[in-house]
């Protein structure tokens, strides 16, 4: 039996959610990096006596399409699945149901779900430095439980919230910028889970490749990659009157 923990995490919420409960329920795991544009993810064959973890992070309450197309790719084989969404406080919607189809559809087989909260990858100030204690100690019992359900052999699906059809992706997104400060070190542009921007010139950006994951924000050693102040001010805007009141993470078992 061989363990994994398949991870689109491009500013590490997500990676800290999954990091946590594959070690609660594993201890040891390969790691699979749904972010590397140059990975070979076709490569990847699970077994039905092996365990995954899939965890991406919520993207306007849909899986982010990047990491549809790679999970999609890799050779489930009824491995037997937990499916992690995580989300900057606000709402998951149809994620974990999208999750659920793609991870089905390549053949894994699910037994368990969380949505979990993590610091907004955007609006820093929504959900900032969660996970926290408290979300931690809410997943270590998520993992006793998911623990339990396994070892009385019960590899049933359960039933996870949301809606078919899934709603619409918004089609506004937001691209970040290099600043002066930027060095060309290339940092960003070897990062970028999608290729968008220039390995010859990072200043350059492909807005129709980019997803607005904000890896290069955070990948950039010299803090050079600035989102737009003013579309950060309407994002905090609009966000605000769900997001200010904490939520809390959420089995399916």
């Amino acid at each position: 039996m061989n363990y994994y923990e398949i991870t689109f995490s491009p500013t590490g919420g997500t990676k800290k959610v999954a990091d946590f409960l594959a070690n609660g329920l594993f201890k040891e795991a390969e790691s699979i990096d749904l972010s590397d544009v140059n990975e070979d993810f076709s490569k990847f064959s699970l077994t039905e006596e092996d365990m995954a973890i899939i965890a991406v992070p919520s993207y306007s309450g849909r899986v982010p399409s990047t990491a549809a197309e790679r999970i999609a790719k890799i050779k489930g084989n009824r491995a037997k699945t937990i499916l992690v969404c995580v989300y900057g406080n606000r709402a998951y919607e149809d994620t974990l149901v999208e999750l659920q189809d793609i991870a089905e559809q390549a053949g894994f087989k699910i037994v368990a779900a969380i949505a979990a909260i993590a610091e907004h990858s955007i609006a820093h100030r929504y959900a900032a430095n969660r996970p926290d204690k408290d979300d931690y100690d809410r997943l270590k019992a998520f993992a006793m439980k998911i623990g339990d359900k396994l070892i009385r052999n019960d590899f049933s699906t359960p039933t996870i919230q949301g809606n078919r059809p899934y709603h619409k992706v918004a089609g506004a997104s937001i691209v970040p910028k290099a600043t002066k400060a930027c060095t060309k070190c290339d940092l960003c542009a070897s990062k970028c889970p999608v290729g968008a921007i220039d390995k010859n010139n990072p200043t350059k950006v492909d807005k129709k490749l980019c997803i607005s994951c904000m890896r290069c924000v955070t990948a950039c050693p010299h803090h050079a990659r600035k989102v737009n102040g003013l579309l950060l001010g309407i994002v905090n805007i609009m966000l605000k009157k769900e997001c200010t009141i904490r939520k809390e993470y959420e089995l399916y078992l």
